[in-house]
């Protein structure tokens, strides 16, 4: 049986938490910005070929094992696939088509989902306030997707359930991750499993790769996809890993509710992103039943403490 962690190691843990929380509030203007000269499978392709060789630099430099047990391969691959050609390619074909800040939004029902997997796999028991959380949180995401209308925001709302595809997808890896990395620590679970999806990525090379096109384009996209290869795919990628390795996956997930307000702020700034109705109505219901959900549980191991 594992020690709680103290105090003291938990001020890390969260205070590492807080420096993933503003490196992916960044990914999303990132995201946006290179796709501005690339197709969005393309930019997928290039991070993950950078992420990739570094995580391989990584696995050989760091002391351990370089190749994980023979008995991990299937767990590796699953989670290889829903972090790259799953999530990433889902993620980034929905962000071309709707905004930096309604993504960043919908991402914050990762803790809602968490949650919801946690019920479906027995770790946690439903109550009213849950259900009242998931309830407001269900009706916040209605109202940012529908809030403009379905003729004049067709486009976003494609956009928007892609990610919302792509958050679920975030979800089962966030909830599976959690047991591998306590098993084998952040660095080589992160390290197998974005690998992994670099592998998953390489049969789009022939119809994706565009070099002539990342060739020529400037040095903001490029400068944007190093970003989401090296800060989002791998230092963002090893805390979160981190954090899961040393807490609960749900009080690691509910540190996506503050992401929403920073991207939507830096967006309105840096791509003028303009800051509708329904962002603020909708968003606030995602965060009041996100919030609502989270409760639950930290109220419930009191109880039993």
């Amino acid at each position: 049986m594992t020690s709680s962690p103290s105090a003291s190691s938990l001020g890390w843990v969260y205070a590492a938490l807080l420096v993933q929380v503003l490196i992916s509030s960044g990914t999303y203007l990132a995201g946006k910005r290179a796709m501005a000269e690339l197709p969005p499978l393309t930019v997928v392709l290039w991070r993950f070929l950078l992420s990739g060789s570094v995580f391989v630099l990584l696995l050989c430099f760091t002391p351990g094992p370089v190749l994980p047990p023979r008995s991990e391969w299937k767990r590796i691959f699953v989670l290889g696939l829903l972090a790259g050609p799953v999530n990433q390619v889902l993620f980034f074909t929905g962000l071309a088509r709707s905004s930096a800040a309604h993504a960043a939004l919908l991402y914050a029902l990762t803790p809602l989902g968490v949650y919801l997997a946690s019920l479906l796999l027995g770790r946690e028991r439903a109550s009213t306030r849950a259900s009242l959380g998931i309830a407001t949180a269900f009706t916040g995401v209605v109202v940012l997707l529908l809030g403009r209308g379905l003729e004049s925001a067709r486009g976003a709302l494609v956009g928007d359930l892609l990610i919302l595809a792509a958050v679920a997808a975030w979800v089962v890896y966030t909830t599976e991750g959690k047991p591998f990395a306590s098993q084998f620590g952040p660095i080589r679970a992160t390290a197998w499993s974005m690998t992994m999806a670099a592998v998953l990525m390489l049969p789009l090379t022939p119809w994706v790769l565009r070099w002539a096109e990342v060739k020529a384009a400037s040095g903001a996209a490029l400068g944007s996809i190093v970003y989401l290869g090296l800060l989002t795919s791998v230092v963002a990628y090893l805390i979160w890993y981190y954090a899961l390795s040393k807490v609960p996956a749900s009080r690691v997930a509910i540190f996506s509710n503050l992401q929403p307000a920073a991207t939507a702020i830096a967006a309105w700034l840096l791509l003028n992103e303009a800051l509708h109705w329904e962002l603020a109505v909708g968003g606030g219901l995602v965060l009041a039943g996100v919030r609502l959900t989270q409760t639950v549980p930290a109220r419930a191991a009191a109880a039993k403490a």
